[in-house]
């Protein structure tokens, strides 16, 4: 990932992911079933180990937990389930970019060999790129983090060009050019996603993954709102003089809300995976706005950091709790579609 794209905010402390992440979680436990089912129907486990007793599990964007924990204990559980002639051990191997907070991570795991039947390792970098040995994961799992994307999209920063988002920070509300740069980005990423993954996940291994995406192209995401509205905020520092207008400027949200068929194209366009099942699935709720701004403020904080400098974003997220009205509603419908996506290595 790039330098100016930070992990969630570590720690466990009041803005702390593991403390504002129930989202995502939620995400997660919808598709919990369909995770036990895909690894039933889906793993030939004596075709897969053949003489190995080790079978190694990946979770891709981990971030610092909780949710990653209780993820690779459902996938583990269900691998547990199938028959196998041997006793077998678990690797279970923690991704996500160099800056993520891998000492909460592990701090708060449970104890090996008493609440936690896998051995743990950290692996540090962007999933945009190799990570593993040839054919040396069996299961690799991610949710939600397959909508950041690998970089800023080119040519939104740029004045003159045809891309250039000024005073935007998301596509949300954009041009058409803006839009399509997002979307070109989207599907840089997800080749190259596709094609290291294909390289480290041994014939006959799962790619379990979901992520968050829109109906249709034309159709915006709910969460986008949030990030309009902290736009606001920021126009609003230009206006007061406290943050310069190109400093809004040059800052875009890598985030992308894909819709459902562009998602298909691009995996029937990697011819090393077989579709083994592509469904969608309603995540329901609704947040009081406070929590839905503290929500934000652990995933953006520290790319907003990056850009505005800690003293800004820390303004910016005290407005936000100041106008929090101006979400418009008490409580905020943050129900959406999304896809659960279950991939087996030819």
């Amino acid at each position: 990932m790039a330098e100016s794209i930070s992990p969630m905010n570590g720690g466990s402390g009041t803005y702390s992911y593991a403390r504002n992440s129930t989202w995502q979680r939620n995400g997660a436990l919808i598709v919990e079933d369909a995770v036990k089912e895909a690894v039933a129907e889906s793993l030939d486990l004596a075709k897969l180990l053949c003489e190995s007793n080790t079978f190694v599990v990946a979770d891709l964007g981990c971030s610092v937990g909780p949710n990653t924990f209780y993820a690779m204990e459902t996938i583990i559980g269900a691998v547990q389930q199938l028959k196998c002639d041997r006793s077998l051990e678990f690797q279970v191997a923690f991704n996500d970019r160099v800056g993520n907070d891998f000492n909460t991570l592990f701090a708060s795991l449970p104890e090996h060999g008493r609440n936690r039947n896998y051995f743990a390792a950290a692996v540090a970098g962007s999933f945009y790129g190799r990570l593993f040995p040839s054919s040396s994961v069996h299961i690799a799992y991610s949710s939600a983090s397959l909508n950041w994307l690998s970089k800023v999209p080119e040519g939104l920063t740029a004045e003159g060009s045809p891309a250039w988002n000024a005073a935007k920070i998301h596509y949300s509300g954009s041009s058409d050019a803006v839009a399509r740069a997002y979307e070109d980005q989207f599907e840089e990423d997800m080749e190259v996603f596709f094609r290291c993954r294909a390289q480290e996940i041994a014939a006959g291994g799962l790619r379990l993954f979901n992520m968050a995406v829109v109906p249709s192209k034309d159709v915006q995401h709910r969460i986008a709102s949030l990030f309009t509205f902290i736009e606001s905020i920021l126009i609003d520092m230009v206006k007061e003089g406290v943050l310069a207008q190109e400093r809004v400027d040059s800052f875009n949200i890598p985030i992308v809300f894909p819709w459902v068929e562009q998602v298909r194209r691009l995996l029937e366009k990697n011819k090393c995976f077989e579709i083994v099942k592509m469904e969608k699935v309603e995540i329901a709720g609704k947040r009081d706005s406070k929590t839905s701004v503290m929500h934000i403020r652990a995933g953006l904080e520290g790319t907003l950091s990056n850009h505005f400098g800690s003293e800004i974003v820390e303004q910016v997220f005290e407005r936000a709790i100041q106008q929090q009205h101006n979400l418009q509603v008490k409580h905020i419908d943050i129900s959406s579609t999304g896809i659960f996506v279950v991939l087996r290595r030819n």
